[in-house]
């Protein structure tokens, strides 16, 4: 089993910024991509940005120029950089990852908890 826990959300002003944690951890071969996505009450959930084992990036185009994405390298880590804040960020934030377990495995998606972002005044 592979586990995601993330951390790093709270309240902030419009403007300001947040740095959000994942970290994988369990049994893991190699992991395809890791992303984030967001979700506010009644509405699907929708990609924020990913980050592919090749460093590939990609980004929703409400964020793009305003969050970054990263991997710490050598560790099942990534990082999402929030930045210019505005209140339709706020959302729950969910850590992905596409993960292949053992060298036989094809791969399976496992998710974080959630950590609420609030943006507000």
């Amino acid at each position: 089993q592979v586990q995601l826990v993330e951390s790093g959300g709270g309240l902030v002003q419009p403007g300001g910024s947040l740095r959000l944690s994942c970290a994988a951890s369990g049994i893991i071969f190699s992991i395809y991509h890791m992303g984030w996505y967001r979700q506010v009450p009644g509405k699907e959930r929708e990609l924020v940005a990913s980050i592919t084992s090749a460093g590939t990036t990609n980004y929703a185009d409400s964020v793009q120029g305003r969050f970054t994405i990263s991997r710490e390298k050598g560790k099942n880590t990534v990082h999402l950089q929030m930045n210019s804040l505005k209140d339709e960020d706020t959302a729950i934030y969910y850590c992905e990852a596409a993960v292949r377990e053992t060298y036989r495995s094809s791969g399976n998606d496992y998710w974080g908890q959630g950590t609420q972002v609030t943006v507000s005044s």
